[in-house]
């Protein structure tokens, strides 16, 4: 931390800072020029007191903020989609972890809302940055990294560099005014040197801001133009800021510098291993043995490192090597022009918005002038030109005038040509034109063509150029992407779990460095510190842009209905449709009990088909036992018949056999009387 003598490092922090501060002089004055011409502040006070001497208006009309808000809204309509792919075919869970990583740090950075800033100083001052650091307070001391965008005029970038990232610059300098207090909360080893209370130092290591012949007390230099409206600018307020209390000036240097590093390779199992100088120094000392037997190979190697001094007044505060070989502080440059001094796109609307304010001034001033009745008369009539004025404010007056000297008349005022209000349009197309945005973007309907087809194909025409832009900011973030990974890798050596909160209130979680039994590492961050560009990041191109959801919808549904794509794909396209994957949960439920209903009632048709056979069978098997009983019936009847018959026919033959011995036994009876009579005879 802070060294308490006088360093010839932070001396030559404050000797870099003047030198670049100089050689930005005019970026710094358009680029306020440009702040305060989209905070209203369109007229000089030369222009106001003119236009006021004149009766007009000094009122602007103020095209420019409109196409500002329009152009941020485009640009940052959506988060951007990060696409992690390894460099080799190593693990694509790996990659998938990563991708969890990054959008877990762009969400507890408050990504969208960084990079929006971001953009909004791009268009204005044409420049914007994005910053990438470590939070050393964050997550309880252990530390996260985050990132945010960094106000342009307090960076200060060597002017030599003709890279439109600034990789090839000597140096990145970020400049902070702080007031004792806030020194000592972030540096507390101040705490002797700096009255947190009055800002005064006790020591003559640190100098306030208003002892820098440069400053003259101003972090904000005072601003141009003068404000027709109540709008407060940056340079205002600082001139409402309490200047009894001393501020000082932290100074950070961003540099590139060769690291040596030492790679070592086990050549009995391949296995590899990067250690920085201190590392390795430890690690020769516990290993001596194994170094000393050959079974390593030992190579060392030098690597580009970003190199950060921070000092304030003469005092180093502090000098570390990032695990990055790109800068921290991502530009985003506008109208690049070859050096780190971009221009704007309200730079460029800038004369057109002077004009399009005096066309709008003489329009309102000859309003007023249509508005008020004028009298002429002739020289002579009136003798009191004063009591007529009084008197012509009556409206029940009557007055007196001298007719021979000419009848008074009404001079009906000219009214403006057309050309004149086509003349505006063409201004405010002209403004539109330089942001790239069209008509239809702000919602005019009678811009639009009368077919749907005809309007989208206007709004996919007309944002092109915003992409083209955009395409040059998603440059800038893939850079801080890969800042952010390199950055993730050197700090998160210990174990942690990253939990990512998706649109659908779902999370996703993994976890780094660290091991089980099972299924052993996740991801080691802590083996592979040093191997910084191991995986490409990069952005889906236009994925912040806003898309024609009707359009796409539109698509889906045909092809939809040629078969091309199913019900699925058509859900997640409906714009109305907030809770899109809960309905498109609750609609695959549905299909999976659908179906299950069908295979159910397959089943069910099934058995009534079986029922029905059975019942079939089950008749037939019934007539067949129906028969066989009537068979058996009819067989028993007959039986029994035949066994009546039989116990008739004998009981007959009995009965008959009985009559015949009857018969017989009479007439032998008979016989017998007969021949016993003879005898007698």
């Amino acid at each position: 931390m802070a060294n308490m003598d006088k360093d010839p490092r932070a001396e030559y922090n404050q000797e870099l800072f003047r030198d670049w501060s100089d050689a930005r002089t005019d970026w710094d004055e358009e680029a306020r020029r440009d702040v305060d011409f989209y905070l209203g502040n369109h007229f000089t006070s030369d222009e106001s007191n003119e236009l006021q001497s004149r009766n007009q208006a000094d009122v602007p009309m103020d095209r420019t903020s409109g196409a500002v808000e329009k152009f941020k809204a485009v640009l940052t309509a959506r988060p951007p989609a990060f696409t992690i792919t390894p460099r080799e075919d190593s693990d694509v869970k790996v990659a998938s972890v990563w991708r969890t990583i990054v959008g877990y740090i762009w969400q507890i950075s408050d990504g969208d809302a960084q990079m929006k800033q971001a953009i909004h100083d791009y268009a204005i001052t044409g420049l914007g940055y994005l910053y990438a650091y470590v939070d050393r307070e964050s997550d309880f001391g252990k530390g996260d990294v985050k990132f945010t965008y960094l106000d342009p005029f307090r960076v200060y970038v060597s002017p030599s560099s003709r890279n439109r990232w600034c990789d090839d610059a000597d140096g990145i300098i970020i400049s902070t005014i702080l007031t004792g207090e806030q020194v000592i909360n972030l540096y507390p080893e101040l705490d002797d040197i700096v009255d947190p209370v009055t800002g005064e130092v006790s020591d003559g290591l640190l100098r306030s801001v208003s002892e820098h012949s440069e400053y003259n007390g101003e972090d904000y230099p005072s601003a141009q133009n003068k404000n027709s409206m109540t709008v407060f600018t940056p340079a205002e307020v600082k001139d409402k800021d309490n200047m009894h209390v001393e501020k000082y000036q932290i100074l950070e240097r961003f540099y590139k510098v060769k690291v040596a590093f030492y790679h070592i390779v086990n050549i009995q199992d391949g296995e590899e291993m990067v250690l920085s100088e201190e590392e390795f120094a430890i690690f020769s000392e516990e290993n001596r043995e194994v170094l000393e037997s050959g079974f390593l190979e030992v190579a060392q190697v030098y690597q580009t490192r970003v190199k950060v001094c921070a000092s304030i007044g003469e005092i180093v505060l502090y000098e570390d090597i990032l695990n990055s070989d790109i800068y921290p502080v991502v530009p985003l440059p506008n109208v690049w022009t070859g050096t780190p001094y971009p221009k704007s796109d309200v730079s460029r609307a800038r004369p057109m918005q002077r004009l399009l304010n005096k066309l709008w001034s003489l329009a309102l001033s000859h309003a007023q002038a249509s508005a008020g009745l004028k009298l002429l008369v002739p020289l002579g009539s009136v003798d009191d030109i004063s009591q007529l004025e009084q008197d012509w404010a009556n409206p029940n007056a009557v007055i007196e005038v001298d007719s021979s000297q000419g009848e008074p008349h009404y001079p009906q005022p000219s009214p403006l040509a057309g050309e004149f209000y086509k003349l505006i349009q063409q201004c405010e197309f002209y403004i539109d034109f330089i942001f790239g945005l069209p008509e239809m973007m702000h919602g005019f309907s009678d811009k639009a063509p009368e077919t749907v087809r005809g309007t989208e194909r206007m709004i996919a025409l007309g944002s092109e150029r915003p992409k083209s832009k955009l395409r040059d900011i998603e440059f800038s973030i893939n850079r801080l992407g890969k800042v952010i990974y390199n950055l993730s890798k050197g700090h998160y050596s210990y174990k942690k779990m990253f939990r990512l909160a998706q649109p659908n209130n779902d999370q996703t979680e993994v976890m780094v460095n660290f091991y089980t039994d099972v299924s052993g590492a996740v991801v080691d961050i802590k083996k592979e510190k040093y191997n910084i560009e191991q995986h490409d990041i990069r952005i889906e191109p236009g994925s912040t842009m806003p898309t024609n959801k009707w359009a796409e919808l539109s698509v889906y549904l045909e092809a939809f209905q040629l078969g091309i794509v199913d019900r699925y794909e058509v859900l997640k396209k409906n714009p109305e449709i907030f809770d899109k994957e809960g309905i498109m949960r609750r609609t695959d439920e549905r299909e999976q009990m659908a179906q299950q209903i069908q295979a159910l009632e397959g089943q069910l048709k099934n058995l009534q088909g079986d029922l029905q056979t059975a019942q079939r069978e089950s008749v037939q098997d019934r007539k067949r036992v129906e028969v066989e009983k009537f068979k058996s019936r009819l067989s028993g009847v007959n039986s029994d018949s035949k066994a009546d018959r039989r116990v008739q026919r004998n009981k007959l033959e009995t009965e008959v056999k009985l009559e015949v011995e009857k018969l017989a036994n009479r007439i032998n009876r008979e016989a017998d009387k007969a021949t016993g009579s003879t005898l007698k005879a």
